[in-house]
């Protein structure tokens, strides 16, 4: 028959008796996870053992499997002394601690339990965060958060058990500062040793317990880049505040000298924004200064006033050969080695149905004498207002658009003037909907001047004006009945459209183009008054758009498992609005639109649209993309796309362990965890032009699981031109809950293949009750 003891709160009486066998802890559905510490000075406090003795409100004395209970610790002992006045525990024989899930296993413990402060001789540990362990000489425990571990090892390497086994990669070090609060850890001393051979001596290793943000050195990155050479950054992160961190990443090339990279992030209630920079003094290859930068700012309530917003996306290079001498410099708004650079401000206002914006845009062009690009225009600048009503008496509904722009670029590359635009769009309509069907008739009036600072070739003039209406009605049926398809019960829609659109013509062709390009040709655009995206053309039409489409809809619970439409435009007369250098419109009936997704299946998925042109019997264009996701860390996915004349590409992109070949097909053990160890990953992504018969860009490679470490190594090609491409070998080695050694593999792994999952990745933090006594 157990003894048990119950002390309830620091000063309360201690009770001692036989215990029935029904009494024991319950369970509690308001387990907490922490304790703030303002309470713990009041938790109760539980002992039991074979024999408990002791003074009330002095000493209590447990012996024989001794066990103490408080809040989120408990100390296990063959003997166990409490000195309720210190609140002191101290522990003999077989002695543990699980506090909070972390375990500490030794012959010897004295420890003030509340405050946590104490030592632990010849300690072994377990840290439940990420599994990590090891042994010491002595813990003293600063404390609830802090403790200092003395002659270590820490590894995450779990014991095998075959005789002669010992961790792959293990830490000792002299010292060990590990502090919760900050999850970080501080090595004095310290060696990291793989598979028995040093790798990492430094006096001083600062490194994670978890992911959270921690100022120090990270981690060095190697590589090998074609034109650059041979490259390793040391990069250093600040912790500067809980919403601002910097990070400093020198990067010495060993054909190039030293690049200056670094990175400054902020967040604040009404606005965030990142500044990424990098500067290359003295390019050893192109024997001048290197630098480029990217500012992104998003920010709400400026100056206090409410509704007003300011958005800043700033991108700026050193000279023309940046975007294809460092291929892989990305920031997070995009690539900062496109040959298109927009620097973008907008200062934006909105107050119930007004809304007004301030722009101004400047474009960086890098050319390549080879391959000129027509500079786009910048906007400098560009001012909007915007006016919706949705509740017009009579049901009607009004909308009204006007934009100032003055438009600015390379008069000779583009081959017309720069001009300042005034565009107005006035817009009514009457929608009626019910369940079942919609018709939604709509006028609007499209005026437009502009003022040029030269003439015009065409005509000479300094100046034009244009004003065009548009007449349209849209009408459409939603039918609905249940059926069954291959032993599943379905609902599916039937929903027939109509769309017809009346502008008529006003001459527009001896105007510039500033901004005006067709339209996407899909069944988003189909069902649109315009064949054009921007105010430079309005199309004249008279024509009429029929589609159906049909979806099929999973009775449990709506989600759609399939759909496939269809849609082609009859027009009435030509279309003679153009843009530079292309034809009128005369064709009567334009090209089929179909499109189809399947969803059947969780594991495939499937999505197709083509633009068929029935007089030539062929595709016009062409995207058709599938995935096959069977489970975790398998992903294959393959697009194929087609412009008629222009490109016609595949793109492969997968994520597959080698294992399976021999059929070894691991377990699920859930995202971020991997199959089991000793296995292998293919990881890869190919793009091929079948027009120009070649490879295009590549990324191949394999990754290793060994349970405890990760190793990568990836081949990476990227072309930037015909006959030029950039190559890298990336390798990374991965050691589980401490660090990462190598280049950002994983990086271009998660930027290029379509849903690569890491094999270690913490998706949710573990409850000290997995591993609780």
């Amino acid at each position: 028959m157990a003894l048990v003891a119950c002390a309830l709160g620091p000063a309360a009486q201690v009770w001692a008796q036989q215990a029935p066998a029904e009494l024991a802890l319950q369970p509690s559905p308001r387990l907490r996870e922490t304790f703030p510490p303002e309470v713990r000075g009041d938790l109760p406090t539980f002992v039991e053992g074979g024999n408990v003795s002791g003074r009330t409100g002095l000493e209590t004395v447990i012996e024989g499997d001794a066990v103490l209970r408080r809040g989120d610790t408990i100390i296990r002992g063959d003997r166990l002394e409490y000195h309720q006045p210190e609140d002191l525990a101290r522990a003999r024989g077989n002695v543990r601690i699980n506090k909070a899930g972390n375990t500490y296993e030794g012959p010897l413990l004295e420890m003030k339990v509340d405050a946590f402060q104490g030592f632990f001789d010849q300690p072994r540990y377990r840290f439940l965060r990420n599994g990590a362990y090891g042994q010491a000489d002595r813990v003293d425990f600063i404390d609830n958060d802090r403790s200092v571990v003395r002659n270590a090892t820490y590894t995450t390497c779990q014991r095998e058990p075959e005789s002669g086994w010992s961790p792959a990669w293990i830490l000792t070090a002299e010292r060990l500062n590990l502090d919760n609060e900050s999850e970080t850890g501080v090595a004095y001393n310290a060696a990291l040793r793989f598979f028995g051979v040093p790798i990492l001596p430094i006096p001083v290793l600062s490194f994670p317990l978890t992911d959270k943000r921690k100022s120090g050195f990270l981690p060095p990155t190697i590589g090998v880049d074609s034109v650059s050479g041979a490259e390793v950054t040391v990069p250093y992160y600040w912790n500067i505040a809980p919403n601002r961190d910097a990070t400093f990443s020198p990067t010495v090339m060993s054909k190039r000298g030293l690049d200056l990279g670094g990175q400054f992030r902020y967040l604040e209630n009404s606005y965030s924004g990142q500044l990424d920079a990098n500067y290359l003094p003295d390019d050893q290859l192109r024997d001048r200064d290197r630098w480029s930068y990217h500012l992104r700012h998003d920010q709400a309530g400026v100056a206090g006033v409410p509704g007003l917003g300011l958005n800043l996306n700033l991108n700026r290079v050193s000279d023309d050969n940046y975007w294809r001498d460092f291929t892989s410099r990305t920031t997070t708004a995009g690539s900062l080695t496109e040959r298109l650079l927009a620097s973008d401000g907008v200062l934006s206002w909105g107050a119930g149905r007004f809304s007004m914006t301030a722009r101004a845009l400047k474009w960086q062009t890098l050319q390549d004498p080879q391959a000129l690009i027509v500079p786009p225009y910048d906007r400098l600048p560009q001012l909007v207002g915007r006016y919706t009503r949705q509740e017009l008496p009579g049901g009607f509904a009004a909308y009204a658009e006007t934009d100032y722009t003055h438009f600015r670029s390379d008069r000779v590359l583009n081959n017309q003037p720069n001009a300042q635009r005034a565009y107005t769009l006035a817009q009514l309509s009457r929608p009626w909907q019910a369940p079942g069907w919609f018709v939604i008739p709509k006028l609007q009036l499209h005026a437009t001047q502009y003022e040029f600072d030269a003439p015009l070739l065409a005509n000479g003039r300094t100046s034009a004006d244009r004003s065009v209406p548009t007449a349209s009605l849209d009408g459409g049926l939603v039918f609905e009945r249940d059926t069954a398809l291959l032993g599943r019960n379905l609902i599916q829609t039937l929903e027939p459209r109509a769309f017809y659109v009346y502008t008529p013509f006003r001459e527009q062709n001896f105007l510039p183009n500033y901004d005006s390009a067709y339209n996407d040709f899909n069944f988003a655009t189909i069902y649109t008054e315009n064949a054009f995206g921007g105010n430079d053309r309005i199309a004249d039409n008279n024509l009429l758009t029929l589609g159906v489409s049909t979806r099929f809809l999973a009775q449990e619970t709506g989600a759609e498992l399939a759909r496939f439409g269809i849609a082609q435009r009859l027009r009435f007369k030509d279309q003679r609005v153009v843009l530079p250098g292309t034809p009128p419109v005369t064709e009567r009936l334009s090209d089929v639109l179909l499109g189809a997704s399947l969803n059947w299946d969780p594991r495939w998925a499937f999505d197709s649209t083509v633009q068929y042109n029935p007089k030539t019997s062929r595709s016009i264009r062409s995207t058709i993309g599938a995935r096959y996701n069977p489970g975790n860390y398998r992903v294959v996915s393959a697009a194929y796309r087609l412009q008629r004349g222009f490109s016609e590409q595949v793109d492969i992109g997968w994520q597959w362990p080698i294992n399976d070949l021999w059929g070894d097909r691991g377990r699920d053990l859930g995202p971020g965890r991997g199959q089991g160890g000793g296995r292998w990953y293919s990881v890869g992504r190919v793009n091929v032009s079948l027009r120009e018969r070649r490879v295009v860009d590549t990324i191949i490679g394999v990754e290793y699981d060994a349970c405890c470490w990760i190793g990568r190594v990836l081949l990476e090609r990227l072309q930037y031109s015909p006959n030029s491409s950039n190559k890298r070998i990336l390798f990374q080695i991965e050691f589980i809950g401490f660090t990462r050694l190598g280049t950002n593999a994983l990086g271009t792994l998660r930027d290029n293949i379509p849903r690569y999952q890491f094999l270690r990745e913490q998706v949710d933090p573990p409850s000290r009750f997995t591993n609780y006594d």
